[in-house]
This record gives structure tokens, C-alpha cells and sequence, in this order.
């Protein structure tokens, strides 16, 4: 497609990085896309997860300054939380986070059985408890 082509269409459409309703009510984003009538592509939606886990993997580092040396389990908890919480409400774990540096996994493990995070997403929290104990 010619570049004057898509330039007009942009100039017209705008870009927005945030969900809204156009003028005909359809939640869309981006560059004029129908979240409603199209949605995403399996392409789409795998590059947006890439992007949103290596998001997530940032912050762990940041909050880690170890977290390479983690084993498999551990990041993997850390992580699929992190994902779930977001990275602002992950940090006011701050008891979790103390137990995940001072390698302790039973308190770990406590700590995400305390939390309102335990009964919001039972089974998952279940899991990851799991993970940290196996």
C-alpha cells in the first residue's frame, strides 16, 4: 500500500493507545480498529502478551536484583503474580517480597495465603503456593 494512502487513513482515524468509543459506539483502539466486530488476531494477541511478559520480567529484575538465580518455581511465581497484580500492586507485597529475598518459601507461601489475593484468585494462588512448597 502506498505510504500517502496509510498517512491519509491515520490523519483521519488518529492513533489512540487507549480503548474508546467511536462515533458509530464500537470500543476500539489503535488506529481505527473494531475491538467489537474485529478483535484481535491469535498473531495480535500473542505479540501484546510478549510485550506485556517481557514488561513483567523487567520489573522483577528491578525488584529482584537477583531474580536470574531464582530457580524456575520461584520466577514462575513471581512472575505469574507480577503479571496478574501488576507491578505497582505486586510491591505493596512487601512481606512476600522480604520472605522471596530472604529465601525464605514457607513464609513466602504464607504470605500469599494471608492476602486478599488468595481469595480473589483461589485457584491460581493455590497453585502458585504449590509451586513455592513443591
Amino acid at each position: 500500500m502506498h505510504q500517502s494512502i496509510k498517512d491519509y487513513i491515520m490523519s483521519n482515524e488518529g492513533v489512540r493507545k487507549y480503548p474508546y468509543r467511536c462515533s458509530a459506539g464500537k470500543l476500539t483502539i489503535g488506529i481505527g480498529r473494531n475491538l467489537e466486530d474485529k478483535g484481535l488476531s491469535d498473531s495480535e494477541v500473542m505479540y501484546l502478551f510478549d510485550n506485556d511478559l517481557q514488561d513483567t520480567q523487567d520489573s522483577a529484575e528491578s525488584i529482584f536484583e537477583d531474580f536470574s538465580q531464582y530457580t524456575i518455581e520461584e520466577q514462575t511465581v513471581i512472575l505469574d503474580m507480577l503479571f496478574n497484580l501488576g507491578t505497582t500492586r505486586f510491591k505493596t507485597f512487601k512481606k512476600f517480597i522480604r520472605a522471596i529475598k530472604e529465601r525464605d518459601l514457607k513464609e513466602a507461601a504464607r504470605q500469599i495465603e494471608q492476602s486478599a489475593y488468595f481469595h480473589q484468585v483461589p485457584n491460581r494462588a493455590r497453585r502458585n503456593v504449590k509451586m513455592l512448597l513443591d
